[in-house]
């Protein structure tokens, strides 16, 4: 049909190997892209929400950065809208080389923020159990808002070159054409990002997990030798008040980290290929960089169904939407609304 022909005329078809299988595939990315710019504006929003209707969670510093990743991914989904609505209402192509570096940018820093975050909260998980006594001393709200912003400028920051003509921030997969013939990756650039944000989150996060696990399994291997020395009820009951709540939120912190590097890594290395001009498939860009954007996503689900307080807080907030519907049903049985009849003084 024409529509599908409009459709298929202003995407990057990467598989086209005959008319029809380009439209296809073009129809496909299109889904992919509505699907994913609707889960990830659903599902942050819903984080959000339990934040603030759930005072349990605010007890852990850890819940700044968690809510600053969710306020990022919130802000990807509204970003995919772009590509998303010029997809859907046939975009023409006016400037579309801003578009492109200006939605490439918002991506890549919303990304870095949540980058950034994670690392942010390893330390912070770090500091908790290596120096439990002195932790409220070192980590304050204070610094921890201060943290916040140095984060959200630093993320602005790195990318900024992109505008100056040296390279390419990082995003792939390219919905407009401009993007994927006239904006190319830079070496160099991609050296500098991978530098100064690929790497040290990556070194801090495994650095800091690595020595959160050995201390909390050290820790239960003394618990253990204690109770078979001491079999008593004082020492189950300090062996279950010590870091075991500690263990348990920095693995719930860890799947999240975990998810969100497999989800990255695979764009990480095309980005890297491409950039050398190792590797150009427009395929293979376009799976990436949407299953990197999915991670958005995907951390609401991880933390909804690892957090018991966090799933209390859904619980609540979704029986308190229930019982306002309810109400509001109950309501307007009992009290109809009465009808307005047609009369002259109406008229």
């Amino acid at each position: 049909s024409s529509s599908v022909m409009n459709i298929s005329e202003h995407l990057s078809c990467p598989l086209g190997f005959g008319h029809y299988n380009a439209v296809d595939i073009c129809i496909l990315e299109t889904v992919v892209i509505v699907l994913l710019t609707f889960l990830i504006i659903a599902g942050n929003l819903t984080v959000i929400f339990v934040f603030h209707c759930a005072p349990l969670l605010h007890h852990y510093t850890t819940s700044y950065f968690i809510q600053t990743m969710a306020y990022a991914d919130l802000f990807v989904g509204v970003s995919c809208l772009v590509p998303t609505l010029s997809l859907l209402h046939y975009s023409t192509g006016v400037h579309e080389s801003l578009t492109c570096q200006v939605f490439g940018y918002i991506i890549s820093v919303l990304k870095s923020v949540s980058m950034a975050c994670l690392a942010c909260i390893s330390v912070d998980r770090y500091l908790a159990i290596t120096k439990p006594l002195s932790y409220n001393q070192l980590v304050t709200p204070c610094r921890l808002r201060i943290c916040i912003i140095l984060i959200w400028i630093y993320s602005c920051v790195i990318f900024l070159p992109s505008f100056f003509g040296w390279g390419k921030p990082g995003y792939h997969g390219d919905i407009f054409e401009w993007c994927a013939t006239s904006w190319l990756t830079n070496a160099y650039f991609t050296g500098f990002i991978v530098c100064l944000l690929y790497a040290p989150a990556a070194f801090v996060i495994c650095f800091t997990y690595f020595h959160i696990f050995k201390i909390c399994r050290q820790h239960t291997k003394e618990i253990n030798d204690r109770r078979a020395r001491f079999p008593s009820h004082e020492v189950d009951a300090a062996g279950d008040t010590g870091h075991s709540p500690d263990r348990r939120y920095a693995m719930v912190l860890f799947r999240i980290t975990s998810v969100f590097y497999v989800l990255w890594l695979p764009y990480i290395i095309y980005f890297l290929l491409e950039s050398f001009r190792v590797l150009e498939n427009p395929a293979l860009s376009f799976l990436t960089t949407w299953l990197a954007i999915s991670n958005s996503f995907c951390n609401c689900v991880i933390y909804s169904l690892s957090n018991s307080v966090f799933r209390l807080g859904l619980r609540r907030l979704s029986e308190t939407i229930c019982s306002s519907c309810m109400c509001l049903k109950d309501r307007d049985v009992r009290d109809p609304k009465p009808r307005k009849r047609a009369n002259s003084c109406s008229i």
